[in-house]
């Protein structure tokens, strides 16, 4: 993809000759890359196609090698992941990472309480602070667990655990929100419902997904990105991705 005239004015992410090399392995190279608003676009690869490093490059985990990325128009290349948090960016991540001990809803509190730097007192029970717990019980609604929010993340199904942390990413109110990976580890039945969640998330969220259920990925992004040894192999809808016999034997090459 020519990175000359990609930002219009109408990119939620737009980045240009993306790089990031550990040590002498370039893991994303040369990536050039815009997401329009609203637009829901999954990111698909083999294993080692570098798709969560693109992400944590996006996020601000890792700093870029070289290249450049904007947020909803502003260069934030430099920035670290709260700035770039505070900006109204979300990020799930593959591995859950939930208080197993405190309720559903006390999850989500103490989630945007970090991201809202909210300061804490031991003094005052999670119950009092209001404001957080509106946010929280309109990202459970989002998600479909409201009716599960007294409930202890131990005694959730783990899919149930993947849905509450859906909501974390949402309770800050998100313009562009980056799932990775929302169906690793569910059985076949949760990853339609986890898929039927996204599809009704709030239409003016820009949705990146990395998947590597290639079902799930057609069905709930408009647009296909092909990551294949950190660069973009193609892009395209559902239809050019799923009839293109080049990504068809790298993917499942792969498995």
């Amino acid at each position: 993809m020519n990175g000359k005239n990609m930002n219009n004015g109408q990119n939620a992410l737009f980045c240009q000759k993306l790089t990031k090399a550990f040590g002498g392995l370039e893991a994303v190279k040369d990536v050039d890359f815009r997401v329009t608003h609203g637009e829901r676009r999954a990111i698909i690869g083999p294993n080692g196609a570098g798709k969560t490093t693109f992400f944590s490059l996006i996020n601000g985990q890792h700093p870029v090698t070289s290249g450049s990325i904007e947020l909803l128009g502003q260069d934030v290349t430099k920035l670290p992941a709260h700035k770039r948090a505070a900006l109204g960016l979300g990020r799930t991540f593959q591995i859950t990472n939930l208080f197993p001990t405190q309720t559903v809803i006390d999850n989500l509190v103490i989630s945007a309480m970090g991201l809202m730097g909210t300061k804490f007192s031991m003094l005052k029970p999670l119950s009092s602070y209001r404001p957080l717990y509106s946010k929280a019980e309109e990202a459970l609604k989002s998600v479909g667990l409201l009716e599960r929010d007294s409930v202890l993340i131990k005694n959730l199904s783990y899919g149930e655990q993947r849905q509450v942390e859906i909501a974390m990413a949402l309770i800050s109110r998100p313009k562009v929100l980056l799932l990775d990976e929302p169906t690793a580890g569910l059985s076949p039945a949760e990853s339609h419902m986890m898929s039927e969640i996204i599809k009704g998330l709030d239409p003016s969220i820009t949705i990146l997904i990395i998947e590597h259920d290639m079902d799930v990925a057609l069905s709930v992004a408009d647009y296909i990105t092909v990551l294949h040894e950190g660069r973009v192999f193609m892009e395209g809808s559902a239809d050019e991705v799923r009839g293109n016999t080049r990504v068809q034997e790298i993917y499942f090459g792969e498995e």
